[in-house]
């Protein structure tokens, strides 16, 4: 939403709005969005994709929304992007296509020559044999002798393998549905064969390709360990099974005044504010938050965070309130600027309850390392960190943050 328009929260209040929207010309980029919102008696208020909700967007943490459609129809982002399905098609099916081709092909060949020996034998021969003589051979019809040689070798083709080598994908499918092995107690969802067009290439993997992000982890993520102010925290031996963090030793260095409390201090506040998910409670329990995220790691964060004590829990247009340590505090958001594979990093701008102005920063290594000062303390220590963590197979998010 934007800032103009949140005292719009009645159908009277809509009718009472009197302006018009420029926007960019239908396409199919569902990240980008550009236009412009003028009000009457305001100024021009820049519209970007945060303002705008993509065709089938589910609502989350609220009932309803009042807004104005941009697109429809084949207009629409979703359906500048639609295509048709491909067909999936296994090796063993596209071998058999090109030997039924090239057997159809044999079979043309077989019958052009045979057509054609035919014709000029009977030519030669009709005198002779006495069965000829009652034939019409002045006018030789070699079309029909074409034909007649495709009907006498179409068992060239073999018409019935096809439709054999579909009736066992089916039954195939029919029992991988059927099996136990392949069923998964945690999420109680059996195996579910969508296509048996490449029942055969089942288990015939060759390469992986993965950033380590979702497709070994299934998208299933934690916040295990991390390095503050060269200290490393949650680092357990390997033969231990780490589901998540659980090295309470960051929290006493907290409360004791530890040499890096500040530091650590910092680092939830940023954990808990530099996101940008969204929390829902329920009907039935207002104290239990489900946090919405876009991502997987955004919401492993946030959660470890609320582990440790940082949680967050109202976000608001320009605000965020996040309870500390027992202390609840709100910070407010001066400007978002969000995740985006050119920039690799997420950063907010925020003024904090005691006045100051923050910058906080998450993203690769790779982009925060170059902006970090020469001066900068804990730079090669959290360096060496990083490389132990990538070498366990872990997905690393570099944390900073200024001061004005």
């Amino acid at each position: 939403g934007s800032a103009e328009t949140k005292h719009v929260t009645s159908a009277g209040d809509v009718m009472s709005v009197q302006g018009f929207i420029e926007c960019e010309h239908p396409n199919s980029r569902l990240y980008e969005f550009v236009g412009n919102m003028l009000l009457k008696g305001q100024t021009a208020t820049p519209l970007g994709p945060s303002h705008i909700l993509l065709r089938g967007a589910q609502l989350k943490n609220t009932q309803w929304v009042y807004g104005v459609v941009l697109y429809t129809g084949h207009d629409s982002k979703v359906m500048q992007n639609s295509s048709a399905a491909p067909i999936k098609r296994s090796r063993m099916d596209q071998t058999t296509n090109v030997q039924i081709l090239l057997l159809f092909l044999l079979l043309i060949i077989l019958a052009l020559v045979s057509a054609s020996i035919d014709i000029s034998w009977m030519d030669k021969n009709k005198n002779s044999h006495w069965y000829l003589a009652a034939m019409d051979l002045s006018t030789p019809n070699f079309f029909l002798e074409f034909l007649t040689f495709i009907i006498v070798y179409n068992n060239l083709i073999p018409i019935s393998l096809i439709v054999t080598i579909e009736f066992v994908k089916f039954m195939q499918a029919y029992l991988i549905n059927l099996d136990l092995d392949m069923y998964n107690v945690h999420r109680d969802t059996p195996a579910m064969a969508r296509s048996s067009n490449i029942n055969e290439e089942l288990g015939q993997v060759k390469v992986i390709f993965s950033d380590k992000t979702g497709t070994l982890t299934c998208n299933d993520m934690t916040l295990k360990k991390c390095s503050i102010a060269g200290i490393v925290y949650g680092d357990k031996p390997l033969s231990e099974d780490i589901s998540e963090f659980s090295d309470y030793t960051v929290l006493d260095n907290l409360r004791e005044h530890h040499p890096s409390a500040s530091v650590i201090r910092e680092f939830f506040s940023l954990l808990a504010v530099c996101h940008t998910v969204v929390p829902e409670r329920k009907h039935d329990n207002v104290d239990d938050i489900v946090y919405q995220a876009s991502s997987p790691d955004e919401g492993a964060l946030v959660m470890g965070a609320k582990k440790l004590g940082f949680s967050f829990n109202v976000r608001t247009h320009d605000t965020v309130v996040i309870n500390a340590l027992g202390e609840e505090e709100t910070y407010e958001i001066l400007q978002v600027l969000d995740f985006t594979s050119a920039r690799k990093r997420m950063s907010v701008i925020v003024r904090t309850p005691a006045g100051c102005l923050k910058i906080y920063c998450k993203g690769a290594d790779s982009v925060i390392y170059e902006r970090l000062h020469p001066s900068q303390l804990f730079v090669d220590v959290t360096l060496l960190h990083m490389e132990q963590f990538a070498t366990k197979g872990s997905c690393i998010v570099v944390c900073s943050f200024g001061v004005q």
